[in-house]
C-alpha cells in the first residue's frame, strides 16, 4: 500500500473464514491495512462487509470453532500478533490494544458496579490495589466527561443513559492508556447530539493520549469529523483506500460512490428536495458471492470484464481503488 514509514499497525493478507455446515465463510479475505502512531483510520461498509470481523481479528478474539484466521499477519508495534500465545495476547489486550464495542448496554456485565468493571481493567494490567484502581476509575469518569464521577462509579449500567455508558465504555477502554484503540460503531445506538458529544470527546482523547484510533462505522459523516485515512469494505475486502479529503472530493469506486450519494446534502440546487440514491439490492451472501467482482451484481458500470476479480489499482499516487473501470492504471496487489 504506502511506502514503508513509522506504522503502528500493519496487516498483510488477512483472510479469516467461518466453516459452517452450509459453506465456508469468508468474512475477510485478503485485506491489507496500516496505521501510522497517532494516526486515525476510518473502516466503513454496510452491515456484512467485514469490518467488525477484521477488528476481532486485530484483538484476537475470533470465536474458534467456527471461524478462524487461516491467513496473514498482524504486526502491532514490531510484533505479530498471530504468533502470540494468548497468555501474551492477553496482556496486550485492554493494556496495549483496546475496544470499545457497539453496544454498550451488552458489553458492559449489568451485576457490577462500573467502579468494578474499569478497576478490574487497572488492577489486571497495571498491578494497582483495589484503592488504588477505585480512584483511577473516578479520575477516568471525570476524563471522559461524567458528571458526579464519585457517585456514578457505584452505579450500575442500567442506571447511565446511553451516551453514559458510552463515556463508561470510553474510560475503560482509556484506562491503562492504549497505544491502539478500535471503536466499533460507538455512535450508532446514540442520538445526534450524543454522538456528536462522543465524536468530539474521542477527538480530544486521541490528541492527548497521543493515541492511534480504527473507527468502524457505516456513516461517513462520522468519517468526515474524525478519519485522517479511510478505507471502503466490501464483501470481505478492500475496495477503496485514501485519504478523507480525496475520499469525499473524487470517490473512484462505483460502491463509495454509491454511499455518498445515499447521504442528504444541505446545499443540493438551493435547498430543492431530492430523491436520495440508493444502492440496489442487497449485500450478498458470503456464502453466494457473485463471480469475479464481488459488487458487480449491484453496479450499474458492470461490464464484461468483471467476471473477473479485479486487483487493487492506483489510478491516483495514494489512492487505491478495486475496480476494473482503472485496470489501465498499474495493480498493486
Amino acid at each position: 500500500m504506502a511506502s514503508e514509514n513509522n506504522f503502528l499497525l500493519k496487516i498483510r493478507r488477512l483472510h479469516t473464514y467461518f466453516f459452517t455446515d452450509e459453506g465456508v465463510a469468508k468474512a475477510v479475505d485478503g485485506v491489507d491495512l496500516e496505521l501510522e502512531e497517532g494516526g486515525t483510520l476510518g473502516l466503513v461498509g454496510e452491515s456484512g462487509c467485514g469490518k467488525s470481523v477484521t477488528a476481532l481479528s486485530i484483538m484476537r478474539l475470533i470465536p474458534e470453532p467456527p471461524g478462524k484466521i487461516v491467513e496473514g499477519e498482524i504486526t502491532f508495534n514490531g510484533t505479530n500478533l498471530l504468533t502470540l500465545s494468548e497468555a501474551k495476547m492477553r496482556k496486550i489486550r485492554g493494556r496495549s490494544i483496546s475496544m470499545i464495542f457497539q453496544e454498550p448496554m451488552t458489553s458492559l456485565n449489568p451485576v457490577f458496579q462500573i467502579g468494578d468493571q474499569i478497576s478490574e481493567v487497572l488492577r489486571l494490567h497495571e498491578g494497582m490495589s483495589r484503592k488504588e484502581a477505585w480512584n483511577r476509575s473516578v479520575e477516568m469518569l471525570k476524563l471522559v466527561g461524567i458528571p458526579a464521577p464519585e457517585r456514578r462509579v457505584m452505579e450500575y449500567p442500567h442506571q447511565l443513559s446511553g451516551g453514559m455508558r458510552q463515556r463508561a465504555m470510553i474510560a475503560m477502554a482509556l484506562a491503562c492508556s492504549p497505544k491502539l484503540m478500535i471503536a466499533d460503531e460507538p455512535t450508532t445506538a446514540l442520538d445526534v447530539t450524543i454522538q456528536a458529544q462522543i465524536l468530539e470527546l474521542m477527538n480530544r482523547l486521541q490528541k492527548e493520549k497521543g493515541m492511534s484510533l480504527i473507527l468502524i462505522t457505516h456513516n461517513l459523516g462520522v468519517i468526515a469529523e474524525t478519519a485522517r485515512k479511510v478505507a471502503v469494505m466490501y464483501a470481505g475486502r478492500i475496495v477503496e483506500y485514501t485519504d478523507v479529503r480525496s475520499i469525499f472530493a473524487t470517490p473512484k469506486h462505483p460502491y463509495t460512490q454509491g454511499l455518498l450519494n445515499s447521504i442528504p446534502r444541505l446545499d443540493a440546487h438551493h435547498g430543492r428536495k431530492e430523491k436520495l440514491e440508493a444502492i440496489p439490492g442487497l449485500v450478498p451472501s458470503l456464502l453466494d458471492l457473485p463471480v469475479g467482482c464481488k459488487f458487480s451484481n449491484r453496479c450499474k458500470y458492470v461490464f464484461d470484464r468483471c467476471v473477473e476479480e479485479p486487483p487493487l489499482l492506483e489510478p491516483v499516487p495514494g489512492h487505491l481503488v478495486r475496480c476494473w473501470l482503472h485496470e489501465l492504471k498499474t495493480a498493486i496487489s
